[in-house]
C-alpha cells in the first residue's frame, strides 16, 4: 500500500486529488492538511510513502514544507502540485529535490502514475512541466534556448550508450527496477548508471537530469 499525505489549502481540490488517488486501491490518503505547517506535522507522524504538496499555501508554503520534510524524514517522497503561474516555484521544488511535479489541470492518470513513480523511488516529469521549465530557464537568462540546448547535449553525450538508455528511460518516471526490466540487467547495476548519470550531469536528482534530457531532445529508445 502506498501511504499518502496530502496538502491543499482548497478544500475542493484536496477532495478532487483524494477521489483520484481512492481510484487505485493500492494508494491510500493517510492524512489531509490546508497548510505547510500541518503537512510537515503530518508527514513526520505518518511518515507516508508521499506527501502531495500544493505549491502555494499560507503562512508555510510547499517549497518550504518540502525542504523541511526531505530534512527530517527523508525516505517520504515529494509530489508538487502546480498551476500554470508558477513557474519560479517549479524551479525551486526542482532544485529543492521535489521528485514529481504534477499540474493540477492534469489527466487524473498523470496523478497515479506522478504518486506510484516517486513512492518507488523514480521522478515523474510531464513533458508540459519540463517544456515550461527549459523555456522559462531561457527567458530569465539562464543562457538562451539554443545555448541550452547544445550545453544539454554536450552533457549527454559525456555519457556512455548505456547511461543514454537509462536516462531515456528515466525521463519515463520508470523506477530503477522498472528500468532494470526493460533492459534486461540487474537493478543494482540501473542504481549506479543513475548515481553516475546525475554526477556527469551535475544535477542534484532525477526530475533535474530528465530536464536536461528534454533539452538535448533525448528520445526514448
Amino acid at each position: 500500500m502506498i501511504r499518502v499525505v496530502l496538502a491543499d489549502d482548497e478544500v475542493m481540490i484536496r477532495a478532487g486529488v483524494r477521489a483520484v488517488l481512492a481510484v487505485d486501491p493500492e494508494i491510500e490518503v493517510v492524512a489531509e492538511a490546508g497548510d505547510g505547517r500541518t503537512a510537515i506535522d503530518l508527514v513526520q507522524r505518518f511518515r507516508p510513502d508521499v506527501a502531495v504538496l500544493d505549491i502555494r499555501m499560507p503562512g508555510t508554503d510547499g517549497i518550504r514544507a518540502m525542504a523541511e520534510i526531505r530534512r527530517t524524514v527523508p525516505g517520504t517522497g515529494v509530489v508538487v502540485l502546480t498551476t500554470f503561474g508558477d513557474d519560479d516555484h517549479i524551479l525551486r521544488a526542482l532544485s529543492g529535490g521535489a521528485g514529481g511535479f504534477l499540474v493540477k489541470s492534469g489527466e487524473p492518470e498523470e496523478l497515479i502514475a506522478g504518486v506510484r513513480a516517486v513512492a518507488e523511488g523514480a521522478a515523474y516529469l510531464p513533458p508540459t512541466i519540463a517544456a515550461r521549465v527549459i523555456a522559462h530557464l531561457a527567458a530569465t537568462g539562464a543562457g538562451g534556448a539554443t545555448d541550452r540546448r547544445a550545453a544539454a547535449r554536450r552533457q549527454v553525450a559525456t555519457l556512455t550508450d548505456r547511461e543514454r538508455e537509462v536516462l531515456a528511460l528515466l525521463t519515463l518516471g520508470l523506477a530503477n527496477g522498472q528500468i532494470a526490466r526493460r533492459l534486461s540487467v540487474a537493478e543494482g547495476t540501473v542504481k549506479a548508471h543513475v548515481s553516475s548519470i546525475l554526477a556527469r550531469l551535475g544535477v542534484p536528482n532525477r526530475a533535474a537530469a530528465a530536464v536536461t534530457a528534454h533539452e538535448a531532445g533525448l528520445t526514448t529508445p
